[in-house]
């Protein structure tokens, strides 16, 4: 799937510029005219059919409304995706920025529809704006009751609703898991005091949704900038619309306002730096603090790299930047730092009903051997993206490995994948984006339709997509269907 490198290549930073395009012909001029304006009239319906769906309802009153909104959102940034292609770079990009601005802003159009994680940021910055640690007690505490309003603990009428639990002691709270501390990593706790310190009075949700939006178009830029600089800037805005356009980055950055995006953004920068070097490892460590899974960019960032030296600056950079931001509340703290995030990894084993972990490796071998053939197959994969991959590209190697473990382990939690559509901007390889669908479908679907295997399908296909997009690129394919697979943004950069 990966390009293999030298053994002894090291990072070479930007490539030789690309020769000078020839003058536009007037036919040229006039097919790009056309093609700037599609896509303009694709994203503005894209724009609209995301505002539409947010405002039909949330994933457990109206799941088939929300999934058909997904649906057409994914059918039309497809489209728009294909078609900037024959746009010219600088309108490109603007169509690109203008786009995602639309984009950002149409998640914005209601309150969270299909998740109730910002409830928990919410509250974790008003317990540490309080000057507590948000690790020492849960939210259903009596310790913390004075920091309890209407908003987060509705009571009355007001406590009816998809997003509220109810507690044995007959507390109503938006907070998923009011009985247990935070599971957040400490960046993403900065996090939540920060828009907590920025925000009104009574602002509810929209400040952490804004700052979702904000955080998605700073990856939009950031992905924009790594593109031009390390490859070719012709293709560039065309990558970064696969970020910036991306439905999931509507609903799960922005109106969902997952952390994740954060990190995200942090694995962009570390990845996009020119050399594997102590920032690389630093911003990187930054991601992981946000949350865990960019360590699996980890492999990615040290791709070929064989000196000694090179590799133990970037994994000590990125230790210390993790022990960094725990630092302070280890202080305040101790081990309880942890949180709920031993308990959430146990309980995530997931469900024993339609929804469990390594739903592919399951059809094949017995449940005792799925967990173990797992770790094995991610660490040969991390093995060959350290060994082979290139060090030029080193999101490439991240993409693989992130890209594989959420085939491996299924989950049906979307916003997961939002590192690995970044990755396929940064590479172009967009049959990675069926990833993302299928913990859409799964998400959203999973009521639907009771007792049919739906995990195994939803991550069948993309897993067979795939593979079959790793064939066409493998040069073993005929040569027409080859140039159709590698064609306009999912070009190789030289």
């Amino acid at each position: 799937m990966t390009d293999t490198a030298s053994p002894h290549r090291q990072d070479s930073g930007p490539s030789a510029p690309p020769p000078p395009p020839r003058p536009a012909t007037p036919a040229k001029r006039r097919r790009s005219r056309i093609a700037a304006t599609a896509t303009a009239v694709l994203l503005t319906a894209l724009t609209a059919v995301v505002v539409d769906t947010l405002r039909a309802g949330d994933n457990l009153s109206n799941p088939g409304r929300l999934l058909a909104g997904y649906a057409a959102a994914w059918a039309l940034f497809a489209a728009a995706a294909w078609t900037v292609r024959r746009v010219p770079a600088r309108a490109a990009s603007v169509l690109v920025l203008l786009g995602a601005a639309a984009v950002a802003l149409a998640g914005l159009a209601t309150q969270p529809r299909t998740s109730n994680d910002m409830y928990r940021y919410a509250w974790d910055g008003r317990v540490q704006a309080a000057g507590i640690s948000p690790y020492a007690y849960p939210p259903a505490a009596p310790e913390l009751a004075p920091l309890r309003d209407d908003w987060l603990f509705p009571s009355g009428p007001a406590c009816e609703g998809w997003r509220l639990t109810h507690t044995d002691s007959g507390l109503c709270v938006s907070i998923n898991r009011p009985t247990v501390p935070t599971i957040y990593p400490p960046v993403a706790e900065g996090w939540y005091l920060a828009v907590h310190a920025v925000s009104p009075p009574d602002s509810r949700h929209k400040p952490l949704q804004v700052g979702g939006a904000v955080l998605a178009f700073g990856t939009t830029m950031a992905l924009l900038a790594v593109l031009r600089r390390r490859g070719d800037p012709e293709r560039a805005p065309a990558r970064a619309a696969l970020w910036a356009w991306c439905p999931a980055v509507a609903f799960e950055a922005v109106n969902n306002a997952h952390i994740d995006t954060l990190g995200v953004l942090f694995a962009v920068l570390a990845l996009g730096t020119t050399t594997a070097g102590a920032r690389r490892g630093a911003l990187l460590g930054a991601a992981i603090a946000v949350k865990i899974l960019p360590v699996l960019a980890l492999p990615g960032a040290l791709s070929g790299q064989r000196g000694p030296a090179r590799v133990l600056r970037v994994l000590v950079s990125t230790v210390t930047a993790v022990a960094v931001a725990y630092l302070p509340y280890v202080l305040a703290s101790g081990t309880g730092v942890l949180g709920y995030l031993p308990g959430y990894l146990h309980e995530e084993g997931y469900d024993q009903g339609h929804v469990r972990r390594f739903a592919l490796l399951r059809l094949l071998l017995p449940n005792a051997a799925a967990g173990a053939t797992a770790a094995v197959l991610l660490a040969l994969t991390a093995l060959y993206v350290w060994r082979r991959g290139d060090p030029a590209r080193p999101w490439r190697g991240a993409l693989l490995l992130t890209g594989t473990a959420l085939l491996l382990f299924s989950p049906s939690y979307p916003w997961y994948s939002l590192l690995v559509i970044a990755f396929v901007a940064l590479d172009g390889r967009w049959e990675w984006l069926t990833v993302t669908l299928a913990g859409t479908v799964l998400y959203l679907a999973g009521r639907l339709l009771p007792g049919f295997p739906l995990q195994a399908w939803a991550y069948g296909v993309a897993a067979l997509v795939v593979t079959a997009g790793a064939w066409l690129r493998s040069g073993r394919a005929p040569r027409l269907v080859r140039g159709f697979a590698s064609a306009g943004p999912t070009a190789r950069l030289p």
